[in-house]
């Protein structure tokens, strides 16, 4: 039985006939692999998880999570089923739910919501939020908020597009310890695309180059 959870194969995608913005990727990620895709600005990092998320479907290849076929230039299975997650800069965190509700959101009904919640609020050190709202909170502890829902529904793999570029340099240190340990605890696969190196150290064991739509 293979261990891998995502195996992505020759896949290329472009948003018009001259601008390739994926060319022709391979990648390889077994369970409880942590990997980071640095690169700079605008070389197709984000929308490669985009690809990996069901947000587009590539012109050519095809995309397999835990042996299961999600994309090709044919068909591609909706986000809602393939039971990764994708956190982003913006957050995008519900403002007229509290902290306890946004992370509760993605659960399904038929298991401990609850427990789970609670056990998360106490793992990223913000169960001293629950109760406020998302305007309330702080930058950190929004991207705290956004992880915290991501982990809930327990995602096969849990992918981050420049989760912390918008947070000051002294609070991404304390970040990137904590929510490093964060995904050990949980026996996380994590998929990280950034720029920084020190981010891409800390919180990944393996770091992968891209530019122009290529890995080098």
């Amino acid at each position: 039985m293979s261990n891998l959870i995502l195996e992505i194969k020759n896949l290329s995608h472009s948003y018009d006939e001259t601008n390739q913005i994926i060319q022709n990727i391979n990648l390889e990620i077994e369970k409880l692999d942590r990997v980071a895709i640095l690169g700079p600005s605008g070389c197709g990092k984000s929308t490669l998880l985009r690809l990996i998320a069901g947000l587009e479907k590539p012109n050519l290849g095809q995309i397999i999570i835990d042996g299961t076929v999600v994309s090709t230039e044919k068909f591609i299975v909706p986000p809602e089923k393939r039971k990764i997650g994708l956190v982003v800069q913006e957050k995008a965190l519900f403002p007229h739910l509290s902290v306890y509700d946004n992370i509760g959101f993605g659960i399904k009904k038929n298991i401990d919501k609850k427990t789970i919640t609670n056990d998360l609020l106490e793992l990223l050190k913000i169960d001293s939020l629950k109760n406020k709202y998302p305007h309330e909170i702080s930058g950190g502890e929004q991207q705290r908020v956004a992880l915290a829902r991501s982990l809930a529904p327990n995602p096969k793999l849990l992918m981050l597009d420049e989760p912390f570029s918008a947070l000051d340099k002294d609070l991404k240190g304390v970040l990137y310890e904590e929510i490093s340990q964060v995904f050990s605890e949980r026996g996380s696969t994590i998929l990280l695309v950034t720029h920084d190196s020190q981010e891409a150290e800390i919180m990944t064991k393996k770091q992968m180059k891209m530019e122009k739509g290529q890995f080098l």
